[in-house]
């Protein structure tokens, strides 16, 4: 059975892209291809997307960039958390949590009526 890939709820992506960066520091294709594998490929990330995040949460003050690279040997922009980046997504899975408990006693909920 193929799997269907689901749609980024708007707003998600830069807490995603801070939670995988919080594992250590990723070029652009690391970050898509984590979030590919750790969410069994429901997720995927184009670079029409990614990569303007990546860009905005630099702007931000959130990640920092250097060049380096690759594991094959290209160079390539690698991106890593900075301390506003780790406050904020302590803040951002704090808010997430209560999201997904809020939304699983509603969806959970028995029918009525």
């Amino acid at each position: 059975m193929a799997k269907e890939s689901l749609e980024l709820l708007k707003g998600t992506l830069d807490v995603l892209i801070l939670k995988t960066l919080s594992r250590g520091a990723l070029h652009g294709y690391g970050v898509s291809r984590w979030l590919e594998e750790a969410t069994d490929e429901a997720f995927q990330v184009d670079e029409g997307a990614l990569y303007p995040a990546l860009r905005r949460l630099e702007k931000k003050g959130m990640v920092e960039a250097e060049w380096g690279r690759t594991d094959t040997g290209r160079e390539a922009k690698f991106y890593r958390l900075t301390a506003d980046g780790e406050a904020e997504l302590a803040r951002s899975l704090s808010t997430w949590s209560r999201y997904v408990e809020a939304m699983g006693r509603v969806l959970g909920s028995p029918a009525t009526g």
